[in-house]
C-alpha cells in the first residue's frame, strides 16, 4: 500500500509543480510581501484619522471646594461643579473628516501602486528564471550536438579521413559547454533566493522554474493625439493618489478657514448651598444651577492666515507633482511600447537566423562527411546557432518584462474594473479573534 501511494505521489508531482503558475506567485506576493503589508498598514492608520478629527473636543469638568465657606443670602457655598462643552464653527468637523477621508483614500491608492509595482518585480524575476532555465536547456542541447560531432570526427579519424585535431577541437567546445552548464545551474540558487524574497515565503519551499512564458497579447499600433495620451493615465494609482491629495487639501482649506471662526461653548454651573441657621429666608439652602454660554475670540489672525496659506502651498506642490508624474508615466509608457516592438523585431530576426544556421550546419556536415571541409567550420556555425538561440531567449525575456511594465502603466489598469473591497489583502480571522 505504501509503495502504491509513493508511486501515485511521484506520478502527480509534475501536475503539482505545474500549479505553481505566475498568477499563483503574484497572489502569494500580494499577501506576503512586507512592503505591501507596510503600505496597507499605513492606509489602515490613515483611516483612523477621520474619527479623531470629526469628534467634538472633550468636555471640561471643574470642581471647586471652598476651604473657607463663602456666605450667600441663601446659605454657605460649600462646592461648585462646572461642566463646559465647546463646539467648533458650523461645518468645521465635517470639513476635517472629508480631508482625512480623502487622505486615507490617497494612502489606499499608494498601497495599490506598491502592489502593482511589486507585480512588475515578480514578473521580471520570473522572466529571468525562464531565461536561465531555457539557456540551460539550450546549452544541454548544444552539448548533445557536440557529442554527435565528436562521434563523427572520431569515426572519420578512425577511417583515416580526418586528423585527430578535429576530435580535440570538439572536446574543447564540449568542455566549454559543460562548464557553462555547471555555472548556470549554480545561478539557480541565487535567483531562487531573490524570487522568494519578493514572495516572502519559506526558503525551504520549492520554486518551479518556468519552461515557457505566458502568452502575451499582440502589440497594437494606436496613434493618439497628445491630449488623448495625457488622459490615458488618469486611472493610474499614482495619479489617483495625487488627485485625492489635492481634494484633501481643498477640504483642509475649508477646515482651516472655519477654524478661524469663533467656537461656541455651552455649559452649566452647579453650586452646593448649605442652609442658614441664624435665619430662614425663602429657598434657604437651595442649590444653584446656572447655564453658561461662552464664545472664543479668534483675534490673533496670523496663525489662521498661516494655516490657510500652508494648505494652499501644499496643494500647489501636489498639483505640480501631478504634472511631473503624468509626464513620467507617459515617458515610461512610450519606452515600454518601444521595448516591446524592439524585442518583437529581434525575435523575428533570430528565428530567421536560426533557420539559416540550421541549413548551413546541415550543408557543412554533408561537406565534412565528404571530406570537403574541416570540422572548424561546423563548430563555428554551431556556435553561431547557440548565440542566436540565447539572444532569442533574452529577447523573449525583454519582451515579457516590457509588457509587464506596459501593463503597470496601461490605461486599462486592472484596478479600474475591480471592486475596491477586493483590493484589500486577506486577513487571518484567527489572529483577529
Amino acid at each position: 500500500m505504501r509503495n502504491t501511494i509513493y508511486i501515485i505521489s511521484l506520478a502527480l508531482l509534475p501536475f503539482v509543480a505545474n500549479t505553481q503558475t505566475l498568477d499563483h506567485y503574484l497572489q502569494e506576493a500580494a499577501q506576503n510581501n512586507p512592503e505591501v503589508k507596510a503600505s496597507y498598514a499605513r492606509f489602515e492608520a490613515a483611516m483612523q484619522k477621520a474619527p479623531q478629527l470629526s469628534s467634538l473636543p472633550d468636555p471640561t469638568l471643574s470642581i471647586s471646594a471652598f476651604g473657607k465657606m463663602i456666605e450667600t443670602r441663601l446659605g454657605r457655598q460649600e462646592a461648585k461643579f462646572s461642566l463646559m462643552q465647546m463646539f467648533p464653527w458650523f461645518g468645521t468637523l465635517k470639513a476635517k473628516k472629508n480631508a482625512a477621508t480623502l487622505m486615507a483614500e490617497a494612502s489606499f491608492q499608494q498601497y495599490l501602486d506598491t502592489r502593482e509595482a511589486l507585480f512588475v518585480e515578480v514578473k521580471t524575476v520570473y522572466a529571468e528564471m525562464y531565461e536561465l532555465q531555457a539557456t540551460i536547456a539550450v546549452e544541454e542541447e548544444n552539448l548533445l550536438v557536440l557529442n554527435s560531432f565528436r562521434k563523427l570526427a572520431l569515426s572519420r579519424f578512425s577511417n583515416g579521413e580526418a586528423a585527430m585535431v578535429d576530435v580535440v577541437m570538439v572536446d574543447m567546445k564540449r568542455s566549454d559547454a559543460e562548464t557553462e552548464i555547471a555555472l548556470l545551474k549554480d545561478k539557480r540558487a541565487a535567483l531562487t533566493y531573490r524570487f522568494k524574497a519578493l514572495l516572502n515565503t519559506n526558503y525551504d519551499s520549492e520554486v518551479v522554474f518556468p519552461k515557457t512564458l505566458p502568452t502575451l497579447p499582440e502589440e497594437e499600433e494606436i496613434e493618439l493625439r497628445n491630449t488623448e495620451k495625457d488622459s490615458l493615465f488618469v486611472a493610474h494609482p499614482k495619479m489617483q493618489q495625487l488627485d485625492r491629495q489635492i481634494a484633501s487639501y481643498e477640504a483642509g482649506r475649508k477646515a482651516a478657514v472655519k477654524q478661524g471662526m469663533p467656537m461656541l461653548g455651552l455649559g452649566v454651573d452647579y453650586s452646593i448651598i448649605s442652609k442658614q441657621t441664624e435665619m430662614n429666608p425663602k429657598n434657604n439652602g437651595q442649590d444653584v444651577i446656572m447655564p453658561m454660554l461662552s464664545v472664543s475670540l479668534p483675534i490673533f489672525r496670523k496663525q489662521h492666515k498661516a494655516r490657510v496659506k500652508e494648505v494652499d502651498f501644499l496643494s500647489e506642490a501636489v498639483r505640480q507633482e501631478s504634472v511631473a508624474v503624468r509626464n513620467q508615466l507617459r515617458s515610461d509608457y512610450e519606452m515600454a511600447r518601444y521595448d516591446i516592438k524592439k524585442a518583437q523585431q529581434r525575435i523575428s530576426l533570430y528565428e530567421k537566423q536560426l533557420e539559416s544556421t540550421a541549413q548551413a550546419i546541415k550543408l557543412l556536415l554533408t561537406a565534412y562527411g565528404n571530406s570537403k571541409s574541416g570540422i572548424e567550420e561546423v563548430l563555428r556555425m554551431q556556435q553561431e546557432k547557440l548565440l542566436y538561440q540565447m539572444a532569442k531567449i533574452t529577447a523573449e525575456r525583454d519582451r515579457f518584462v516590457a509588457q509587464a511594465k506596459k501593463d503597470y502603466l496601461s490605461p486599462h489598469h486592472p484596478v479600474e474594473t475591480q471592486d475596491p473591497e477586493s483590493q484589500y489583502p486577506k486577513k487571518d480571522s484567527k489572529k483577529e479573534e
